[in-house]
């Protein structure tokens, strides 16, 4: 599947069945099929020159269960400096459902600062593909999986996901690798 949406694919670390299991159970519901194939396929890396999608890992940078957290966290301390202003705060929805927000589970980041999240009341083993902009208020529907997002944000339906005015990504994945990973954690702490 994901060569197909990659024309460019070089896998990096990639999880175990065992870990991307551990991380169901962390998170409290079962992974969407399509982010699992992303796991075992690609694996750590850079899609589409712009996201960082967290896979279960032994590294924080990059691990799903630690970025889901700190991710929210960021979001809610954003979303709360934005309230003490004039004008309370509201997300601007796709769609107008707000309550989307409230089943967010971050899992990706964007090199401009925007952030992936799934609304997780998916009952068909995939979760609604929701992107949370830089301003943090604008909502926009990303696709019904993972492979639909990167597929809608690889052709001129970019626009729709990422914005007025952007520019299809490349079908590219730039995996790093787990010797790297160990010496990024390695320098950091």
């Amino acid at each position: 599947m994901w060569e197909q949406v990659f024309a460019d694919l070089a896998p990096g670390f990639v999880p175990d069945d065992g870990a991307l299991d551990r991380a169901a159970a962390d998170l409290g519901f079962p992974l969407p099929a399509s982010y699992r194939a992303f796991c075992r396929t690609c694996g750590v890396g850079l899609a589409g020159g712009q996201f960082r999608i967290a896979v279960p890992a032994p590294f924080e940078a990059c691990d799903l269960v630690t970025q889901a957290g700190l991710i929210a966290h960021s979001v809610g301390a954003a979303v709360a400096m934005l309230e003490e202003g004039a004008e309370p705060h509201r997300f601007d929805v796709e769609g107008g459902e707000a309550s989307v927000v409230e089943r967010a589970c971050f899992f990706g980041a964007g090199e401009d600062g925007s952030f992936l999240f799934w609304d997780v009341s998916g009952t068909d083993g995939e979760y609604d593909v929701w992107l949370l902009a830089p301003d943090l208020e604008t909502v926009r529907f990303g696709g019904e999986s993972l492979d639909d997002f990167f597929t809608r944000v690889a052709a001129p339906s970019a626009a729709l996901v990422l914005g007025p005015g952007a520019e299809p990504l490349p079908a590219r994945f730039e995996g790093i690798a787990e010797a790297t990973l160990a010496r990024t954690e390695q320098a950091e702490s």
